[in-house]
């Protein structure tokens, strides 16, 4: 998949265990993005013992170009709501700088989606940052829509060993 013709092609797939760095590494550019890389935590450890193991917590499609990995869409289900069936939740869509507006972001987009059919998802669930008019505008077109019912609550704590 491209936007323009003589664009790099896009290709979308499951990552692997060898693309670990690479995933990490787009996962630090949107945190430094997202302003919360003072908070960032995670190591190639966590991605292969969460995201690798029999059982994994989360899911990851890489899109390449010209075989570099460019974009990441981070993913996990709930298993049910409801409607007694599963919810798919974008966690990150990121696009490396340099390969935004190449059709990179909309492949990612699209393997999300056929993912949640083949997990019969009743919907895709995501949050935006309030000032990311890229990313709606991105998902507006799309057919995302934002969620004038619900608004996006949180529980701060930390746990202290004792």
């Amino acid at each position: 998949m491209s936007l323009a013709p003589g664009a790099p092609q896009v290709t979308v797939r499951p990552f692997e265990r060898c693309d670990v760095k690479d995933v990490l590494s787009l996962m630090r550019e949107l945190a430094v993005y997202e302003r919360y890389i003072d908070q960032f935590q995670v190591a190639e450890s966590d991605i292969i013992e969460n995201g690798l193991s029999d059982s994994p917590r989360f899911g990851v499609f890489v899109a390449e170009m010209n075989g570099d990995i460019v974009g990441i869409a981070v993913h996990y289900e709930v298993p049910w709501t409801y409607d007694l069936k599963p919810v798919l939740v974008l966690k990150e869509l990121f696009v490396s700088k340099h390969a935004r507006a190449l059709g990179a972001g909309r492949a990612l987009l699209a393997q999300i989606e056929k993912h949640a059919l083949e997990i019969y998802a009743s919907r895709i669930a995501w949050t935006v940052l309030k000032d990311n008019e890229a990313a709606k505008q991105f998902y507006m077109k799309a057919g995302g829509q934002k969620d004038d019912v619900w608004e996006l609550w949180e529980l701060k704590h930390s746990i202290k060993a004792e």
